[in-house]
């Protein structure tokens, strides 16, 4: 009976301990956790997420490590991540630390746009300095333009200027060497920064997609014949993306971009280029087509191999 008794005893102090124990762990669990719109994790284990979630004042203990390791699905992530700001239940905080979204920016550059344009933009948008863009540019790109592929690019939100100019140039670089290998059976910047830089004369020129293969003939056709490109859009290259070609213009530029008064292609891209402009270049249409004037009725380019014939055209345009 004694025994029995003890026994007994031994169980209820069991109980009375666990319940305790639940108790104690519901009341933890149900204190909320004071949160900010994004958290930034370290990469590492669930014990170094959390002591640098505390770290940086989060009221986490190491009851949560085991939360977390235990009874959450998933590890924690790491980056930016948006956990949303206020007061939030304890599992639903260290839910969100392993599967909340990353923080991202969207930036966004043009087809025919020029780098320092777009570098002067991102910089005031994302309160970038500017100097640190360019360095990270020339640091990973292998070209002085067109380094970076028109497109709508998602970057987290805690990346640097060096970050962004490595995503941006990385990704670009990747898919210029498949369309080179692809067309050409091999990549060679050399050869790479010719194509770009018609490519961006296609950019400039032409009034449509359809149009690319078309335009990039009639820059073969006139190099073929050692004739000046004698092409506007070469003039807005730069900080000239923007600025009117006007005769005066054409007289005053002194630059190796002015195809008036340089006979062969501009030293660079003078714009970044679209995938189809690339393809219209690696792949021009056939034809005699030496010149072209653009049609105000039709709003797109009328082509010939004839000057008398041009002449027309421009006085027809006028």
């Amino acid at each position: 009976m004694k025994y029995f008794n003890t026994f007994y005893g031994f169980i209820r102090l069991i109980i009375t301990v666990v319940l305790v124990m639940l108790i104690t762990l519901i009341f933890y669990i149900s204190t909320p956790i004071k949160t900010t719109q994004t958290v930034t994790l370290p990469k590492g284990s669930i014990t170094n997420t959390i002591n640098y979630l505390k770290s940086e004042g989060y009221a986490l203990t190491i009851i949560d490590t085991y939360l977390l390791a235990y009874f959450i699905e998933g590890k924690p992530r790491s980056g930016t991540l948006v956990i949303g700001e206020g007061k939030m239940n304890r599992l639903d905080f260290l839910h969100k630390l392993t599967n909340a979204k990353e923080a991202i920016d969207i930036i966004t550059l043009i087809p025919g746009e020029t780098l320092p344009i777009f570098l002067e933009t991102i910089a005031k948008e994302y309160k970038f300095d500017i100097k640190k863009l360019e360095e990270g540019y020339h640091k990973f790109s292998n070209y002085k333009e067109a380094g970076i592929i028109p497109d709508t690019y998602h970057i987290p939100i805690d990346t640097n200027e060096t970050k962004l100019m490595k995503i941006l140039t990385s990704q670009s670089e990747k898919k210029y060497k498949e369309l080179a290998i692809k067309h050409l059976k091999k990549y060679n910047e050399k050869e790479w920064n010719k194509i770009l830089t018609i490519s961006s004369i296609v950019q400039k020129e032409a009034a449509n997609k359809d149009e690319m293969p078309t335009v990039a003939s009639v820059v073969f056709n006139r190099l073929k014949k050692n004739m000046a490109l004698q092409m506007d859009g070469t003039l807005n290259y730069g900080k000239y993306s923007h600025v009117k070609v006007t005769p005066k213009r054409i007289k005053e530029d002194k630059s190796k971009f002015n195809t008036y008064a340089n006979v062969g292609l501009p030293p660079y891209p003078i714009c970044s280029v679209s995938l189809d402009a690339i393809k219209a270049t690696l792949e021009p249409q056939e034809t005699n087509y030496l010149y072209f004037m653009r049609n105000k009725t039709t709003k797109v380019h009328d082509f010939t191999d004839s000057y008398k014939e041009h002449l027309k055209n421009i006085k027809k345009a006028k």
